[in-house]
């Protein structure tokens, strides 16, 4: 089993990064290797159970079904059950804690997953550095860190 881990700290309150996240179709918003993304069946963005649909600005195509998501915990857990990256059993948790020494958000995002012994220190790179790493500086720009 492989696993990424990636951590960052954003300047801006938990709750307006939380706000800016939350909705499970709004990674093109403030990811920027996303392009578009939909919810399969019109199912509420929020709802326990929806697949998101979208592509990367590359053209490779990902589906993702959430599994939780806590307002009260400010954190989501997702699978992916199609990608063009070669992974089994991918099950990601973003979650974010607030820092109260000067307001912040200490941002978390994992992921464990199974992939070809060869792959895997590419793919742990790649989806550590690239898409959750990519997603964190996205937001710390967005919030004027």
């Amino acid at each position: 089993m492989a696993e990424v881990y990636t951590s960052s700290i954003i300047n801006a309150p938990a709750e307006r990064v939380w706000a800016r996240i939350r909705d499970f179709n709004a990674l093109p918003a403030w990811h920027p290797l996303i392009a578009e993304s939909r919810i399969e069946g019109g199912a509420p963005s929020d709802q326990v159970g929806c697949v998101r649909d979208f592509q990367l600005k590359d053209g490779g195509r990902i589906r993702e079904k959430l599994l939780a998501l806590s307002d009260y915990e400010f954190s989501c857990s997702y699978s992916i059950l199609e990608s063009p990256m070669g992974v089994e059993n991918y099950v990601a948790t973003l979650k974010l804690t607030p820092v109260t020494d000067g307001n912040r958000t200490f941002a978390e995002w994992s992921a464990e997953f199974e992939c070809a012994p060869e792959a895997e220190a590419q793919l742990v790179g790649d989806i550590g550095s690239g898409v959750f790493q990519g997603g964190f500086d996205a937001l710390k720009t967005h919030f004027g860190t």
